[in-house]
């Protein structure tokens, strides 16, 4: 039995992709770093999360504000916490990645200034604050549930039309 040609060119048209496409981008690993988040207050933390091309082996991450922090190998990625110096000064640092085969990448952490506020927020008129009206308040809230237990039992004691 002879095949047909129509199956012949569909045979051919599904092999060709795997044929001219050995080393397609999907499997070509990702190197890079970022940190989460990307804009950070000075004192505080920033997770930084890296990928070599092989990530079961520790990386060197390098920032101006943090110094070199080593990224060990968790769920796949590469990591590690760091705390930015309180005393850092606001602006855009560059945090660079290098890898133990010699690749690089960057990203760059946003640091911004520490603002701590004088004093509450303005949530109202203050009604009930202590001051002049507290009093008054205490004393119309008393007399209310007075008024109102009088009232109930005068409604009870109330006789009823047989």
């Amino acid at each position: 039995m002879r095949p047909s040609v129509p199956a012949a060119c569909a045979a051919l048209a599904l092999a060709l992709p795997v044929v001219l496409l050995p080393d397609s981008p999907a499997r070509a690993a990702a190197v890079f770093v970022e940190t989460n988040p990307s804009t950070v207050r000075a004192g505080d933390e920033v997770g930084i999360r890296a990928s070599c091309d092989d990530n079961l082996t520790a990386a060197k991450v390098t920032a101006e504000p943090l110094g070199t922090v080593t990224v060990s190998p968790r769920y796949g990625f590469l990591t590690a916490t760091a705390r930015v110096p309180a005393k850092t000064d606001a602006g855009d640092y560059p945090v660079g990645l290098r890898c133990p085969d010699g690749k690089v990448a960057t990203s760059t952490l946003h640091v911004v200034v520490r603002v701590e506020p004088q004093r509450g927020p303005a949530t109202g008129g203050g009604g009930t604050a202590p001051g002049g009206s507290a009093p008054m308040l205490i004393g119309g809230g008393s007399a209310a549930v007075a008024a109102g237990i009088v009232l109930g039992v005068a409604a009870l004691r109330r006789r009823r039309p047989s």
